[in-house]
């Protein structure tokens, strides 16, 4: 099944022919700014079946794990989009607020919890850690 998502304008679309690796909610610093002091919530899906039409700006950075990362958002309306690991290429992390279906799938962990506010909800029924887990395979 394929799956769709954008940014608030309309500007930037993505098309998705693959199902969901995972998802999780990020209290990392750099995703409470992308967030706009909450959280994200981050769904994976596998690079090569990941299609992108309109302009994508990019943002270098790295993230409180250490890892070198790229942050895709619209130039025209700031919808942040994308995550992108260098050290995992095959992996692309699509903000789940850009979908379409933003019900497709719910966050199974919630990771950086250490760096959360203390007024941060977490859900009970997921596993917390305080900082960064293994990357899906």
């Amino acid at each position: 099944m394929t799956h769709e998502a954008g940014c608030l304008c309309g500007a930037v679309r993505i098309s998705i022919d693959a199902e969901p690796m995972a998802a999780r909610q990020c209290w990392c610093r750099l995703c409470q700014y992308l967030g706009g002091g909450s959280g994200t919530v981050n769904v994976c899906f596998a690079t090569d079946k990941v299609a992108t039409t309109g302009e994508v700006r990019w943002h270098d950075s790295v993230a409180d794990s250490g890892n070198a990362m790229k942050r895709g958002f619209c130039p025209a309306c700031g919808t942040p989009l994308f995550s992108l690991a260098e050290s995992r290429p095959h992996l692309t992390f699509i903000r789940a607020g850009a979908l379409d279906d933003p019900s497709l799938i719910g966050p199974q962990a919630v990771i950086w919890t250490r760096a959360a506010p203390s007024w941060a909800c977490h859900d009970p029924d997921l596993p917390h850690y305080p900082a960064q887990i293994p990357p899906v395979a």
